[in-house]
């Protein structure tokens, strides 16, 4: 076993989840040797045909990593580990959400965008080549430029990409989402919480709801509190300081201030050192996948081994 390999007690609780061959595509090559070499991808950042020869051929295993990155294989591992853990009641539901700013590399820049495939298709009707029909524009999300959905966004550093996650009391990502470094916090905070999902080990709904939550200033407006309420989740979130002197002019037509627990505050860092722990990997903290999806696959592998090794 090789430093950052799965150990057999990981492996024994991934083994039972993984995907099966149907027999009609051929066999899959060893579960274990290539997640191996995901797990030293994601570790290092080594670009994928720099992969050491021990874990097989090097396209086999980014294929396999693109495909489960596609079709949220690496998230339902880690919710299934999720469950694991919160059958037996180790996960702390005092939740913190955050964001942080990840660089893209140069080589996650220039992948093929479907404009380019349009064009090409309305090139394959002037030769009349069938079955082909043009695709749309891809549509580019709200606040702020960027590369449609691969997510990436343009600063004066140059192209970064976004995290958001939220996490458990344990400094161990719940949920995580991928955005133009441009994006406002605040407009993902209603998608990370309703992304978390921890499955019940017998029947019954996955859990969705935190016991309670902490989040800095850059999610204090109406949206998310009226959220939060409505969810009847209870928070604790700093008044912005334009937001305390607008309602002090008001006098009583300002309404209450918002309540906010000092002491619950101080357990937000558990998200920041939540990313601490996942920007450890080279691979998420520098981004170097052109595609969103492949990316968010990456950080997802690095948040299931953060809770195989706690």
């Amino acid at each position: 076993m090789g430093r950052g390999d799965l150990s057999d007690a990981e492996w024994e609780r991934l083994r039972p989840f993984l995907p099966v061959s149907n027999g009609r595509c051929g066999r899959w090559r060893d579960h274990r040797q290539v997640i191996d070499g995901i797990l030293h991808r994601v570790r290092t950042g080594v670009q994928w045909r720099d992969l050491p020869e021990r874990f097989g051929p090097w396209k086999t295993v980014y294929e396999r990593h693109r495909q489960w990155s596609a079709d949220g294989t690496w998230e339902r591992l880690l919710q299934q580990v999720q469950a694991a853990a919160d059958a037996v009641g180790d996960i702390d539901w005092d939740v913190a959400v955050d964001s942080t700013v990840v660089r893209a590399h140069q080589h996650a820049a220039g992948a093929r965008n479907r404009s380019a495939a349009g064009d090409r298709a309305k090139r394959g009707r002037k030769s009349r080549t069938p079955g082909r029909a043009a695709l749309a524009e891809p549509a580019r999300p709200p606040g702020g430029g960027g590369a449609g959905g691969e997510g990436l966004g343009r600063s004066r550093g140059g192209l970064t990409s976004k995290l958001h996650l939220s996490s458990d009391g344990r400094c161990r990502p719940l949920s995580l989402m991928v955005t133009g470094g441009q994006r406002a916090d605040c407009t993902q905070f209603q998608p990370v919480l309703e992304k978390i999902r921890v499955p019940r080990p017998g029947p019954g709904r996955p859990r969705t709801k935190p016991d309670s939550l902490a989040a800095d200033k850059a999610y204090s407006n109406g949206p998310c509190r009226d959220y939060l309420r409505r969810r009847g989740i209870r928070h604790t979130i700093p008044e912005k300081t334009d937001s305390q002197a607008a309602r002090l002019r008001k006098g009583s037509r300002g309404g209450r201030p918002p309540e906010f627990d000092e002491e619950r505050y101080k357990k937000r860092n558990t998200v920041e050192r939540a990313i601490n722990r996942l920007k450890q990997c080279r691979a998420v903290a520098t981004r170097y996948d052109k595609r969103g999806y492949v990316f968010l696959g990456t950080a997802t592998t690095a948040a299931l081994v953060i809770w195989l090794r706690t």
